[in-house]
């Protein structure tokens, strides 16, 4: 089945997508307001929020095989409101567009398969239910079941080049980032979003490459996050991770980057198991390249390893495969990079794996 709207051909950033998206949709919009204090409640907020302009659910994650095999992947569904169309009445009117983009990253065979879809919200094309974690875009899915303590996230595809049946099981509570889960972005209160965190998932189902279908298990970390305003006019692009640590801990940090290199906005959390999770002030979060990559085909220099200070402790970021950069130019005008990577600590030694992304080096971001 064709999508209403004509697909795009390259694979752009989670967040990248929604500013692009947000950006040509956004005409006419008042200014956007600081978001106010919210008590997040579940499995309510476990769904869409329509009234926000952007949104999106993002599982990332390490999957092994019997014969100990590993992959990393993603699988990302975003939601965003058309403000121009919100007062036509017409049932063709695209309210909502939602939007998935999934990848793979074959360790062995040293390369990243991605694939994407698009489509206006309704006709029984997309979903994005407000009640619980119900997506659905042409084929692609991702629900969760159970009851709120005890999620479990079961996602279904089939791309082009690699397939996923994959079921997710939390093994801790929600994660609520920033403060109660209003997560600032930038310096102006307005950027900001809601924002919640589902680390130490539990992987498990097969993957197909190939036309093979592999059994894997593994772990994943879960993000969602919700708001009304875009990348700050300063910002040359953004650096973030997202870990599973092998003792049951959850890290995240991020910073937004000026030109110069020099940090515009930092923040995360780390949450050992059993306890309160602790979030980090900005200014309190510093990232030092300590190697850089050169994409081949685009020219792009990328730090593949990072040294991390968090009010946690001092982490060495490491890519598990270099070139995981990702070229959307044929699309959002866009090339990051995004890809699985490893956790050390000072000492050297591996104690956890997850996400790494980087925009903004290829070319600063302009939305306008």
């Amino acid at each position: 089945m064709s999508s209403p709207v004509p697909m795009l051909r390259a694979l752009p950033s989670r967040r990248l997508c929604l500013q692009w998206l947000g950006l040509a949709t956004a005409g006419g919009l008042p200014a956007a307001q600081a978001l106010p204090p919210a008590q997040l409640s579940f499995p309510r907020d476990f769904g869409a929020h329509p009234d926000r302009r952007t949104e999106w659910w993002y599982i990332t994650g390490l999957a092994r095989t019997v014969a100990g095999r590993e992959f990393g992947f993603q699988l990302t569904f975003f939601r965003t409101r058309v403000e121009a169309a919100q007062g036509m009445q017409s049932r063709f009117a695209a309210r909502q567009l939602v939007f998935a983009h999934a990848a793979l990253t074959d360790l062995a065979g040293g390369r990243l398969l991605h694939d994407q879809r698009i489509a206006r919200e309704g006709f029984g094309l997309a979903q994005a239910s407000s009640q619980d974690t119900n997506l659905r875009l042409d084929g692609w899915t991702l629900q969760r079941q159970g009851p709120a303590e005890r999620s479990t996230y079961v996602a279904e595809l089939q791309a082009q080049d690699f397939g996923m049946a994959l079921s997710f099981t939390s093994t801790q509570p929600v994660l609520l980032q920033g403060q109660q889960g209003l997560s600032r972005k930038g310096p102006e209160p307005r950027q900001a979003s809601y924002y919640y965190s589902q680390p130490q998932l539990s992987a498990q189902g097969s993957l197909k490459l190939r036309g093979q279908s592999l059994a894997v298990q593994g772990t994943a970390w879960l993000d969602h996050e919700w708001s009304d305003d875009l990348l700050h006019p300063d910002a040359q692009g953004w650096d973030w991770v997202g870990m599973n640590l092998d003792d049951g801990s959850a890290l995240t940090a991020f910073r937004l980057r000026r030109p110069d290199g020099s940090s515009l906005w930092d923040g995360g959390s780390w949450r050992t198991p059993g306890q309160a999770a602790r979030n980090f002030a900005a200014g309190s979060v510093r990232f030092e390249p300590q190697r850089w990559w050169t994409s081949p085909l685009t020219q792009a220099r990328y730090p593949v390893a990072w040294q991390l200070d968090t009010p946690a402790g001092r982490f060495m970021v490491q890519a598990r495969l270099d070139d995981q950069e990702l070229d959307s130019r044929a699309s959002t005008g866009a090339v990051y990079w995004e890809g699985l990577s490893e956790l050390r600590d000072a000492q050297g030694r591996r104690v956890g794996q997850g996400y790494l992304e980087m925009t903004g080096y290829a070319a600063p971001l302009r939305l306008s």
